[in-house]
């Protein structure tokens, strides 16, 4: 919907794509939904479910056996954003590395973006 001819609206690393194919191998499901909502302290969240059916509007990305849709309403947002998945000492989990994104809280788990009205 936003893209770009010739490019995917999103990347996928290898150590993501392996994650996510395992995780839809594990239950069965056909692809990881990407979103965003309104929420946490820098106004908007990252949001991830799993899906056995894409919707008609979803953009669809797939690499390496990981399939990851992204929601009609998000893909304004996510246009450009790496998904990563790093293993650390204390967690492990996806991180989004996304250029739209103006601010973030401490936490990295809450964002924002450039004229975005919070609340």
């Amino acid at each position: 919907m936003f893209g770009i001819p010739g490019k995917q609206a999103v990347t996928i690393t290898e150590k993501a794509a392996a994650q996510i194919a395992k995780l839809m191998d594990q239950g069965g499901h056909s692809g990881l939904r990407i979103g965003v909502k309104k929420g946490g302290c820098a106004g908007m969240e990252y949001t991830m479910e799993y899906v056995d059916e894409a919707d008609p509007n979803d953009e669809v990305v797939e690499h390496e056996g990981a399939r990851v849709l992204i929601a009609p309403m998000a893909q304004m947002f996510l246009f450009g954003t790496e998904i990563d998945y790093e293993v650390s000492l204390l967690e492990a989990g996806f991180k989004f590395k996304n250029p739209n994104v103006t601010d973030a809280c401490g936490c990295g788990e809450s964002i924002s973006f450039k004229d975005m009205p919070v609340g």
